[in-house]
């Protein structure tokens, strides 16, 4: 399942969601956060769905299907974030969740409430992986909220926006630190619209079919890479 934004360029969201579900052939389901105008370039307006209609929905649909793994993007705060955290809990306490934390935009537009950030702490020992680029770890890191690793989900830290080490990603769980390399022998790479919601979307796939957590990132990082070499243009396309 994924709990996400809608985006009609399709590159982003739930739509981006659903397509690397299904090409990793896992059963998709959607439900929306958030509505937005934008293209695969810049985002002009949003407009949050009300919790009174997001948990219902999350409700209606793991009362029917065995939900084994969640995969949430964009939310508006931390209270939001944790009431869907706990409704999934509710009907699936064993199902993975993973949390690809949207703070802005690459066009500089704000989602998540930066004041509700403080409050993501008790939150964080609900979540099974977050997924976070590397600016988003650097200011999620200044709220000192990966301090104390027994209180903490695992952390992937994607690093397609590092200066040094471009694009390899370092997983940190239970204390230890895992690097995660670029293929070597891959041709270019493009940059992507969505491709932090593509990755985290395939980690959360191979979850749902029983992986362990290591092994999930480092699949899912396969599959990004084959996504971020597929075009050359700002929309990818997935195989």
């Amino acid at each position: 399942m994924t709990i996400a934004g809608f985006d009609p360029s399709g590159g982003a969201g739930i739509l981006a969601d659903c397509k690397t579900f299904e090409q990793l052939r896992v059963q998709g389901l959607g439900i929306c956060t958030a509505m937005t105008v934008q293209t695969e370039s810049q985002c002009l307006d949003l407009e949050w769905q009300p919790l009174g209609k997001v948990v219902p929905s999350v409700c209606i649909l793991m009362k029917k299907y065995s939900v084994k793994a969640v995969k949430i993007g964009v939310v508006r705060d931390a209270e939001f974030l944790n009431e869907i955290i706990r409704t999934v809990k509710l009907y699936a306490p064993e199902a993975k969740i993973v949390w690809d934390p949207v703070l802005k935009s690459t066009s500089e537009f704000t989602f998540f409430d930066l004041n509700t950030v403080s409050e993501l702490k008790k939150v964080l020992t609900r979540i099974n992986l977050i997924t976070p680029n590397y600016n988003e770890y650097k200011v999620l890191q200044d709220h000192r909220l990966f301090d104390d690793p027994g209180k903490s989900c695992a952390v992937l830290i994607k690093g397609g926006h590092r200066k040094d080490l471009l694009g390899t990603d370092v997983l940190r769980e239970e204390g230890r630190e895992v690097a995660i390399y670029p293929n070597e022998t891959a041709s270019t790479y493009y940059p992507k619209h969505g491709s932090g919601c593509v990755m985290s979307s395939a980690i959360a796939a191979h979850l749902a079919k029983g992986e362990d957590l290591e092994t999930a990132c480092r699949k899912g990082k396969e599959y990004i890479e084959r996504f971020l070499t597929g075009t050359s243009g700002l929309l990818g396309f997935h195989s």
